[in-house]
């Protein structure tokens, strides 16, 4: 009986964010700007492959004319396809509510990968760090730089 609840708790979360994800993108950014007290942005992305718009609600922290977004997808053995979408093609844009901003992205390491995972792990409560004991690849962290 345990095991039927949590796959029903599961499972409502992933139909819970697919409904808030859903919302956001076609309400234009007027509603679900925030997931959780989580602030939420729309990415823009070139598909890797099929060079195709992509949309992706993504949680982020920004700092100025930066925004932070980490590739955890949920502790799962891959990364997400906006991952391998951004590494191909840099330039994206990211919806925050009604405003749009085009910007570039790069992969961050070393010290400024600790310094913004720390930052965005404590804004998650710790849900970063549980993902990473969920895998075994090193969960990627990217910055976005706002032109």
């Amino acid at each position: 009986m345990k095991t039927y609840l949590k796959k029903i708790k599961r499972y409502s979360f992933f139909l819970f964010l697919y409904f808030h994800n859903y919302l956001y993108i076609f309400s234009d950014g007027r509603i679900g700007k925030f997931l959780s007290n989580r602030p939420c942005l729309i990415l823009y992305s070139k598909g890797a492959k099929t060079q195709l718009e992509r949309k992706n609600v993504l949680v982020f922290l920004r700092d100025g004319n930066e925004i932070c977004l980490i590739a955890s997808k949920g502790g799962n053995k891959k990364n997400p396809g906006w991952y391998h979408n951004l590494k191909k093609f840099r330039k994206c844009k990211v919806q925050i509510g009604r405003d749009t901003f085009d910007a570039n992205a790069r992969e961050i390491y070393d010290d400024e990968r600790i310094e913004w995972w720390n930052k965005m792990d404590f804004m998650n409560r710790g849900g970063y760090s549980a993902y990473q004991k969920l895998t075994e690849r090193k969960i990627p962290v990217l910055l976005l730089t706002l032109s």
